[in-house]
């Protein structure tokens, strides 16, 4: 990395509620936890009621936090947080069981006011809706993930757009045996 980029990643400006809802997840930086699907009314090809969901605070910096989301034996997904400047973006890294990226990768949103420190939303930014359009998923340019995290007690992701809703809740007060290395990363 170079001296300027350290500098600006130094520098990223954030707000109170930014900084602290974000070392809310970062306190949990190497542990994982079991969650329970509380809300789905989705029925398509793939439901996460059918397997054991795990999400896993893997890697952590200042800026970022990287959490991989354990479906069953699927190790595809990982959340990414990252500060920058004007907010957090949350994107979802998705990968191939080789590690490449899959065809709908890194689509997420982008705070677009404050939050709270236990609480942020993140609307679809647009490179997600333009991917959502060439994916032939219009309905998703909608999207809004929702990430609330109450420490010592439960962390949850929802997903919201009009007539889809998921919401998993993860109990932060009983962590369990770290899942394997997410595709596409290495192990640390």
């Amino acid at each position: 990395m170079s001296v300027l980029a350290a500098l600006i990643m130094s520098s990223t400006v954030s707000i109170p509620t930014h900084d602290a809802f974000f070392d809310n997840i970062r306190q949990y930086c190497g542990q994982a936890f079991v969650g329970e699907v509380v809300e789905d009314n989705f029925k398509g090809v793939e439901t996460f009621t059918e397997n054991r969901l795990v999400m896993h605070v893997r890697e952590c910096s200042d800026n970022e936090l990287r959490i991989p989301f354990h479906i069953g034996d699927n190790h595809s997904r990982t959340w990414i947080l990252t500060k920058t400047g004007s907010g957090i973006s949350l994107k979802h890294d998705h990968r191939q069981p080789d590690g490449s990226d899959d065809d709908g990768t890194m689509y997420g949103g982008h705070t677009v006011d404050a939050g709270w420190e236990f609480a942020q939303s993140f609307p679809a930014d647009q490179y997600s809706k333009e991917d959502f359009i060439r994916r032939k998923i219009p309905q998703s340019i909608w999207n809004t993930w929702h990430m609330y995290i109450y420490p010592g007690e439960f962390f949850s992701y929802r997903l919201t757009r009009e007539g889809r809703e998921l919401r998993v809740d993860f109990d932060l007060s009983n962590p369990v045996e770290l899942p394997p290395t997410p595709w596409g990363y290495e192990d640390n």
